[in-house]
């Protein structure tokens, strides 16, 4: 009788927490900006991968090696597909050209990538000015992404990613460095 009271006066705790600390809103993007831009044109150009975070370090691994990534973003060859080109500076000082083709799904701003129809990826916009965040699923892996036009933003823009992902019990978090010159994007 003692321990169905305790779990019932557990149980009322964790939903007056769960009341009060609720996780900090995180909208998706809509495919109209707020300045009435049509998805994707306010998002094109240049981007800088700033941090991730996952439940787990496996599903950042990929990252570690990596000093910085500067990506670009461009209008594809054909419509409803947006080109992603980037261009990863390694720890070691490498560069590592890469590319994606993302294709747009009809009033949403969800992205498949092509050759990839495990993985999804989903944009949110950021508190953060200039910022941006994506979240990427695959098989066996989910992540958050954050992303800036600038490769250096305010510290409170990393801290307030890192806040809403260990929220949302993302609790891996990975900073990139950045203390190596970006790799020049190719025009290709």
């Amino acid at each position: 009788m003692f321990h169905q009271i305790w779990a019932a006066l557990l149980y009322l705790y964790g939903i007056l927490l769960n009341s009060i600390y609720q996780c900090p809103e995180h909208s998706q993007l809509t495919t109209e900006g707020a300045d009435g831009k049509e998805f994707p044109e306010p998002h094109l150009g240049r981007w800088y991968f700033i941090a991730g975070a996952a439940p787990t370090k496996e599903e950042l691994a990929t990252f570690d090696p990596v000093d910085n990534i500067v990506f670009n973003m461009a209008v594809g060859s054909a419509p409803m597909q947006l080109q992603l080109r980037a261009t990863i500076r390694m720890k070691n000082g490498l560069c590592a050209p890469r590319k994606w083709i993302y294709h747009l799904s009809e009033g949403s701003t969800d992205l498949r990538t092509e050759g990839r129809p495990d993985m999804k990826t989903k944009l949110f916009s950021s508190a953060c000015p200039g910022g941006i965040m994506l979240k990427e699923t695959g098989q066996g892996y989910q992540r958050f992404l954050l992303y800036n036009r600038s490769p250096h933003p305010p510290k409170k823009c990393v801290e307030e990613f890192q806040s809403l992902t260990s929220c949302l019990d993302f609790k891996a978090f990975l900073l990139t460095p950045r203390n190596q010159e970006t790799c020049e994007l190719s025009s290709n």
